[in-house]
């Protein structure tokens, strides 16, 4: 997967004022650079961090965050009121902000000179002062922000703000994001159906339809050349059937599934997108329905919504991107079974077809098996288990007047026994609080049966993704009772309902 933080900037900000003289500025300046370079050094933040000018009347702050909106590849701001800033001065800015914002509550020194501190170390370090004032005014313009507090050299801070970092990538993504949606939904299927304009607005992603023929067209062009040199790329990645290797009785089918994903590659590089959907109930002239293409392009970063379920296939590459670099991996899932027996209670999760391959770290098997629906020849496909370790499964409805995530905190686990029978890709969870609550909870807030799994981040970067995104986030933890999931609910529709732009 192309790095999505590459060439992305975080613009900091430092507040301050002319009150207390230019040898105070200067002192600003040089400790402000020294908070970015601490913060720089941090292995767990992600993205660049560029320190800005202190920022000392209304017109060079609303100058910098105009620049900064226009900036394609500014992704997010850090503002840090080193000292008392006068929060009139930022009123213009804020009101012109376009980026995800982040508030740090910091100071340059972690302990106070408790046996020298005079008045003028107090006026230089009062950001404890000024960040109060900071703090009103965006609470009285409502500007959605993440708030951090502690000294920039503590780990629990630069983790905070490397989730945050991510949740802003989530952000620009979205807000550039394509989607090609190879013919429409499964019929009569309500969830994965939503207000395609809706998504545009909110979310600032396009989703559009071409037909499938247009996909058949490209598949018919792919050159045989290219299919051997991919052929030759599966061989030493997987285990491969042997009646799909070259010479074997079923090796045709894994040349067009081959051709499927070189085609579909190409397709979704000219559209300049990074999210596509496909269903069975519409599939023109193809010859199978990609499996092993779907599997594989996902693996290098793209969004996939089985059924057409465009929601879906957006939620996937927004999570690829906010967990670029961190162990684990994102895929589409789908609760199928539940295991009952008490003391045992686990979810296992598959699909027809299309689970990633970045949820193993396993050599996967290339497998091909009948597929009973479809009415087309036999899919290749990847098999394999999902690693253990701590998960989040997501899904996105459009509730009307709203869309709504809900978050599922997770344990992946091994199947309690061997699945020799089940010829698809597979993850085996224990949803908490436990599955009763969990399922309670999930049926309640009407959320999908297609879902993100995703065991590279955590629920809080969700938690910021949505706050920045202006969504509601329903989440269900360790902490979930099934009654103040219920009223949390019900809270939500009143202030989505009255916090309505239109």
């Amino acid at each position: 997967m192309k790095n999505p933080f590459q060439g992305k900037e975080i613009w900091f900000l430092t507040g301050s004022q002319h009150l207390y003289g230019e040898e105070t500025l200067r002192q600003v300046a040089d400790q402000s650079q020294n908070v970015v370079e601490t913060l720089n050094a941090a292995e767990d933040i992600p993205v660049r961090i560029v320190w800005k000018p202190t920022l000392t009347d209304s017109e060079s702050i609303l100058q910098t965050i105009l620049d900064a909106g226009s900036d394609d590849n500014v992704i997010g701001v850090i503002a840090w009121m080193h000292t008392f800033s006068p929060a009139k001065m930022w009123i213009r800015g804020l009101d012109a902000l376009r980026k995800p914002l982040l508030h740090l509550n910091t100071q340059d020194d972690a302990q106070l000179p408790w046996g020298t501190i005079d008045m003028d170390f107090m006026n230089l370090n009062q950001a404890a002062h000024g960040d109060r004032e900071f703090g009103y005014i965006l609470t009285r313009m409502g500007i959605p922000r993440v708030t951090v507090v502690g000294h920039a050299s503590e780990e629990r801070v630069t983790a905070r703000i490397g989730n945050w970092a991510r949740a802003a990538a989530g952000i620009s993504e979205a807000r550039s994001l394509r989607m090609v949606r190879f013919g429409d939904n499964m019929r009569n299927v309500a969830v994965t159906e939503g207000d395609k304009t809706e998504a545009e607005i909110v979310f600032g992603t396009s989703v559009n339809t071409w037909g499938v023929n247009d996909l058949v067209a490209a598949v018919e062009e792919v050159k045989d050349s290219d299919v051997d040199e991919l052929i030759e790329e599966y061989q030493e990645l997987y285990e491969i059937q042997e009646e799909l290797l070259p010479g074997g009785d079923r090796h045709d089918s894994l040349r067009y599934a081959a051709k499927q994903e070189i085609a579909m590659r190409g397709f979704l590089e000219a559209a300049g997108a990074w999210a596509f959907t496909d269903t069975f109930e519409d599939l023109g002239a193809l010859k199978q329905l990609p499996g092993l293409a779907v599997q594989r392009l996902m693996a290098d970063g793209y969004g996939f919504g089985a059924e057409g379920d465009w929601k879906t296939g957006l939620l996937i590459r927004i999570a690829k991107v906010m967990g670029y670099g961190l162990p684990g991996g994102a895929s589409l899932m789908e609760d199928y079974c539940y295991n009952m027996v008490p003391g045992k209670e686990k979810i296992l999760g598959a699909h027809m077809l299309e689970v990633c391959p970045s949820l193993t770290s396993a050599k996967p098997k290339m497998e091909i098996h009948e597929l009973g629906i479809g009415n087309r020849h036999d899919p290749v496909r990847l098999v394999f288990d999902t690693d253990p370790g701590p998960g989040v499964v997501l899904a996105w409805s459009d509730l009307r007047d709203r869309f709504r995530l809900t978050a599922n905190t997770v344990d992946v686990v091994e199947p309690d026994e061997p699945l020799p029978n089940l010829p698809v890709a597979r993850a085996v969870w224990e949803p908490h609080p436990d599955l009763n609550t969990s399922a309670t909870c999930w049926l309640t807030a009407g959320a999908a049966h297609h879902t993100v799994l995703s065991t590279q981040i955590d629920v809080q970067v969700w938690e910021d993704f949505a706050r920045l995104a202006g969504v509601e986030l329903a989440v269900i933890d360790k902490e979930t009772t099934v009654r103040d999931f219920e009223q949390s609910l019900r809270w939500n529709a009143v202030y989505h309902r009255i916090n309505q732009k239109f």
